[in-house]
Formats: structure tokens, sequence, C-alpha cells
């Protein structure tokens, strides 16, 4: 346990530039507390203790503002940056190296006693707000923009954006300038609207050649 502590600072430090020191992070950030609630939980709840994991999955939550589940499988090197508001059910799983920004949801979408939540690839990257629903899988290194709704399987090597989410760059091609600046995913519902105001624009043009054309025709 104490190990996977020291991994989860070492992981914060990495990630987030605005860590300066071990002792801010074991002591000023959430994310990693909440990990450390999780492991307790989980480790009671293989045991068999399911209200007392529970109710330590609860006080976590209180005291941090994110929600884990016991049951949930979590690897080696999650990074929870800020964490408010982000929930993980219960049959989640998650690889190594995964990076979950404020307010990420890992949902299901079944009321049966089935897996219904989300797994995660190895360096995957989840933006703030995003919500990713059902039992899914989201391919190693993909990456998964700010508010986002993402309700089937992502392929490695992807970006996806919008709502509902659509896969705009796979195969391993990188969009320049592209990590964690999640202003600038590509938004496709966005370029289909500029071409669609194109091509009106183009037609309005050739309604009013015709129109003017009609009308020298009858003078």
């Amino acid at each position: 346990m104490f190990d996977a502590f020291r991994r989860d600072v070492r992981a914060a430090l990495e990630r987030d530039p605005a860590a300066r020191s071990a002792l801010e992070v074991m002591a000023c950030y959430p994310g990693v507390h909440a990990l450390a609630f999780h492991r307790l939980a989980h480790g009671l709840w293989r045991r068999g203790w399911g209200t007392l994991a529970r109710f330590v999955s609860h006080a976590g939550r209180f005291l941090t503002g994110i929600e884990i589940h016991p049951a949930a499988r979590l690897g080696p090197g999650l990074f929870i940056d800020h964490g408010m508001g982000v929930v993980i059910g219960e049959t989640a799983e998650i690889g190594g190296n995964v990076t979950l920004l404020q307010g990420v949801t890992l949902g299901g979408t079944s009321l049966k006693r089935e897996k219904r939540h989300p797994t995660l690839g190895n360096n995957v990257v989840v933006g703030a707000g995003a919500a990713v629903i059902g039992a899914i899988t989201i391919g190693d290194n993909a990456r998964i923009g700010a508010g986002s709704v993402v309700v089937r399987d992502v392929p490695p090597n992807c970006v996806v954006v919008g709502v509902p989410g659509r896969i705009t760059y796979k195969d391993g091609q990188r969009v320049g300038g592209l990590d964690f600046d999640q202003t600038d995913l590509p938004d496709p519902v966005s370029r289909a609207l500029e071409q669609l105001m194109d091509r009106i624009r183009a037609l309005e043009g050739d309604v009013e050649t015709l129109r003017k054309r009609t009308e020298e025709e009858r003078s």
C-alpha cells in the first residue's frame, strides 16, 4: 500500500505542472487521498466486508468529492487531477497511467448485476466533464475530449470528442501540439456546421443569379 501511495505521489508530480513538492501532493491533492481511501475500501470489499467497505468509500467521497465504488479495479499510476465530481462505478476497470480530470463519470447503463461500467486501457486521458457510459472499452493511449459523452468502444490511439463521442483521429495519427491541452481537440460538429454554412451561401448565390436572370428575361 505504501509503494502504491508513493507511485500516486510520483504520478501527480510527473503530470501536474502545478505540483511543486511531494509534501504538497500528499497534503493537498484530493485525488491522491481518494485513491488511498479506495485501496482500503477495496481490500475490505475483497474480504467480504461489503458494508464497511462502502462506509470507507462514502467517507472518502465526503472528504474528497470523488466517488469510487469499492469493487472498482484501478491500475497503477492513476492520476485524478482536481477530482471534484469524479464518479467511478462498481464494475469499472482502469489500466495503468490513466489520467482523469475533474467531473469525469465512468458510469453504467444496466440495472442487472453484470459488467455495466467501462474498461479503460493504459495511458488513457479523459478530459474534464466527460462521461464514459456502459460496458465499453477505451483502447490504450486514447484521449477523450472535455465534455464528451462516449457510449461506444474506442480503438487504441484515438482522439474522441463531441456528444455523442466521435473518433476524430486514430491509428496513431497525432494532432500537432495536442497533449493535455483540451482546447486543441478538433470538433467534428462545428466543422460540419461550417461546411453546411458554406454550402448554404453557395446555394443562395445560385438562387440570386437565377432570380436576376429571370427578371432580365421578363423585362
